[in-house]
């Protein structure tokens, strides 16, 4: 243990520093999601149901939209190895046209979904609502990677701080306009699942607003907005953009994607089912955006390395972030099983939902390493631009394997909602396998 310490103690200490204010601003958004699905829980059931049909719905397109902003950070993190200011600037201004462009597609592929939402096998009652809270959430996806594009810039550039203040921010609006709307305090009108529809969207329109005026007003920032104001948008840039960006989306959306499917399958088995799939699914997320904030550091570490052609620092900085994930995956398992009854009471006072949700805790539980392990060594592939495996081995994982596995385990063996969630862990397992793979071939042979 003293030696691995000391081989990797500056490693660790990289990656902490750059990585507590995403953990942090990850945090704030656990604390968020936490917030808006235990205010609409206690509204109704049906409110939590709705809004775990339409927030899994919309993870494919939120996922897909973030992961093509990925697609900026290994070019940025390389330039700023290399202290080319000017030409992230103007690899920042290429990649936001591309970024709107695909937010712009994604936005036109969920709206065909609105319009067959009554083909999607869900319960009749729930339309109603699943429908305005729909639309309220397809409004937000510019703003949504616009504020992307920006954050992953401050991330390549070590400056995870700002996001990070600007997303704690945007979580109080978010937090006190479900309050004011959801139950109508203050005077404002009674607005259930629409009213935390709405202070979600304000959230995400205060998210972009902010961090663009950072930009192009602070000092510290002046060279990277002069290189964004005077540069101009070139076949070249957008291309080498578009490499990068296209198999992370695609990645991320087949990852996603499957858990969508997972949810529509939840909603089969009726509304108590689909409550508990969200509630287990949210507390899920705890582990998953801890995971995140770490790993994230990872890929900004790997690409600064790539950028000085330093493979062995590539792979010390992985293996690092690694065992950092590690102990953060026992210690989130342990938090589940210890408090995991606490948490899902804070959800709903639906005794029949209480009772699903605990007995989902051990398939929760379960796939926590393999969700670490891929988290970590997925981003740390996407540092190393090296990106176009990343397509393939989510479409074998996710969709090859995940999406079968979910069926058979649901309804084939009969283990209904219980085997639905116990199916996650098949897929992760294989992703994390082909990625750790895939990263070491790729550092093993990398070059410049």
């Amino acid at each position: 243990m003293k030696h691995l310490w000391s081989k990797y103690n500056a490693n660790y200490k990289s990656i902490i520093k750059l990585g507590i204010p995403i953990l942090i601003g990850q945090l704030g958004m656990i604390v968020v999601g936490f917030a808006d699905n235990i205010m609409v829980g206690k509204y109704s059931t049906e409110a939590l149901a709705s809004a775990s049909f339409v927030n899994n719905l919309f993870n494919v397109a939120i996922f897909a939209c973030l992961g093509f902003s990925y697609g900026l950070t290994p070019l940025i993190g390389a330039l700023y190895s290399q202290k080319r200011d000017d030409a992230i600037g103007d690899l920042l201004k290429n990649g936001l046209l591309l970024n709107m462009l695909f937010a712009l597609v994604v936005t036109g592929i969920m709206t065909v979904f609105y319009f067959n939402l009554e083909n999607m096998g869900q319960p009749e009652e729930l339309l109603p609502l699943i429908r305005p809270y729909f639309l309220i959430y397809l409004a937000g996806m510019l703003t949504t990677s616009l504020f992307n594009v920006f954050a992953q810039w401050a991330y390549a550039i070590n400056r995870s701080k700002m996001p990070m203040w600007i997303i704690l921010i945007s979580n109080v609006i978010n937090v006190v306009g479900n309050w004011l709307l959801i139950y109508g305090n203050c005077g404002f009108p009674e607005m259930g699942l629409i009213g935390a529809g709405l202070s979600t969207l304000l959230a995400r329109v205060f998210c972009p607003v902010a961090i663009i005026i950072v930009f192009f007003s602070f000092r510290c920032y002046k060279s990277y907005s002069k290189g964004f104001r005077e540069s101009k948008i070139t076949i070249n840039r957008l291309c080498q953009v578009n490499r990068t960006s296209w198999p992370v989306a695609l990645q991320m959306s087949l990852e996603s994607g499957s858990f969508t499917i997972a949810a529509v399958m939840a909603g089969w088995l009726g509304a108590i089912s689909l409550a508990a799939y969200q509630i287990i699914v949210i507390t899920g997320t705890l582990g998953f955006c801890i995971y995140y904030s770490i790993a994230a550091s990872v890929s900004v570490l790997v690409s600064n390395a790539a950028g000085l052609c330093d493979n062995k620092a590539m792979r010390q900085v992985a293996f690092a972030g690694y065992h950092l994930l590690l102990t953060l995956a026992a210690i989130s398992s342990t938090i589940f099983v210890i408090f995991g009854e606490n948490i899902i009471e804070f959800f709903t006072n639906d005794v029949a939902v209480i009772t699903t949700t605990v007995t989902l805790i051990f398939p929760l539980v379960l796939y926590q390493l393999s969700d670490a392990t891929q988290i970590n060594f997925a981003n740390a592939l996407r540092g190393t631009s090296n990106v176009m495996p990343m397509l393939w081995i989510a479409f074998v994982s996710y969709v090859v394997i995940g999406i079968p596995a979910t069926y058979l385990l649901g309804f084939t063996a009969g283990m209904g909602i219980y085997g639905i969630i116990l199916s996650f862990s098949a897929s992760l397992f294989m992703a994390a396998a082909l990625f750790l793979f895939y990263f070491l071939k790729t550092t093993r042979k990398y070059k410049c």
